[in-house]
């Protein structure tokens, strides 16, 4: 069983930028596509940002040129920059295997405030 352990939030002004990263357990990861997701009070989980196994990269429209997707295969890890931080991007966030997620994991928040 697959456990993903998202790490790096916390509390930012606007303007500012955080870098979170999202641990997996277990083997596969590589040939995985993995995104980060994020769920904002109230609101239903929403996708962010995805990589392919080969580093493709997709942004969703509000966080093009911001946001920045990578991955390490050999930590089994993936990452996202976040810059130019505004208070609309606070949310938890949440890494997950896309189509067909593994088990959620506990997020890490992520709060835009000055």
């Amino acid at each position: 069983q697959v456990q993903l352990v998202e790490s790096g939030g916390g509390l930012v002004q606007p303007g500012g930028s955080l870098r979170l990263s999202c641990a997996a357990s277990g083997s596969g990861f590589s040939i995985y596509v993995m995104g980060w997701y994020r769920q904002a009070p109230g609101k239903q989980r929403e996708l962010v940002a995805f990589i392919t196994n080969s580093g493709s990269t997709t942004y969703v429209d509000f966080v093009k040129g911001r946001f920045t997707i990578s991955r390490d295969n050999a930590k089994n890890t993936v990452y996202l920059q976040m810059n130019s931080l505004k208070p609309e991007d606070t949310a938890v966030y949440y890494c997950n295997r896309l189509p067909v997620p593994h088990p959620w994991g506990q997020g890490t928040q992520v709060t835009v405030s000055s």
